[in-house]
């Protein structure tokens, strides 16, 4: 009976102790830029983040495979001392979703962000794009198999709630994409075993407000809408570091 009683204990003690260390908030924060820009927009959210005692660290990732764009965040990862809370922008939602399955990531926070599952790619959930929205201005090179946005288009269709001078620098100094990285499925889907949170940005011309809804609530993510456009994480710094933090924290 006592062998019994000592088990049963000594189960119970294990299953707590599982569960406190999947409370235990994460201080580590890695944030994946997405398509066309890179990850020197997200000064202002990395600011607030380490004034409040964050350890951020921003993934450069090449933007030519999806695979690259995975390595390039799993590199980041490595380093981390801890929980971590994944977070991505747009493309990089795909990358978050692939490299989330790493066993330091807690948890997952898409801004504005594609949500592919197993065997889904970027380019099939642009293919299923709402057809009443604003259809992104997308410039594809077959030969150099990339894509940039219209250089003309950009400031309205991705930053038009930023200063007008601020959004033609980034137009004139966009990263262009690989379409290996836009036609790449993913193998597992991330958020199906870890909890997500998603930013909706109501104002978007790139990903459809309506589309973005659909992924978040599929991923069974917390959402959270703010009145910004794509760029979202520069307009409204404070609002998307709010998010994070929660996610963070719970």
């Amino acid at each position: 009976m006592k062998i019994i009683v000592c088990s049963v204990l000594s189960f119970l003690l294990s299953v707590a102790t599982t569960q406190a260390g999947n409370r235990v908030p994460a201080k580590n924060i890695v944030i994946v830029h997405g398509a066309f820009a890179d990850g020197s927009g997200w000064e202002g959210v990395y600011r607030i983040l380490t004034n409040d005692g964050y350890n951020v660290t921003i993934v450069q990732n090449p933007l030519v495979s999806l695979a690259a764009d995975v390595t390039a965040t799993q590199n980041v990862l490595a380093n981390q001392n801890g929980p971590v809370v994944l977070v991505g922008h747009s493309y990089g939602g795909a990358v978050i979703t692939e490299a989330g399955n790493d066993p330091k990531v807690k948890s997952l926070v898409y801004v504005a962000a594609y949500v592919p599952d197993a065997g889904e790619s970027v380019g099939s959930l642009l293919a299923k794009a709402d057809p009443n929205a604003p259809a992104p201005p997308i410039l594809i090179d077959g030969k150099k198999g990339i894509a940039l946005l219209d250089r003309a288009k950009f400031p309205e269709a991705f930053a038009a709630d930023i200063d007008r001078s601020k959004a033609e620098f980034l137009a004139a100094s966009q990263a262009p994409l690989g379409l290996e990285a836009v036609s790449a499925n993913i193998t597992t889907a991330a958020w199906r075993a870890k909890p997500s949170y998603y930013i909706v940005s109501s104002e978007d011309r790139m990903i459809p407000p309506a589309d973005q809804k659909l992924m978040a609530t599929r991923a069974r993510s917390v959402q959270f809408e703010i009145k910004a456009s794509h760029a979202v994480y520069i307009s409204q710094p404070e609002k998307v570091a709010k998010v994070i933090e929660r996610a963070a924290a719970e």
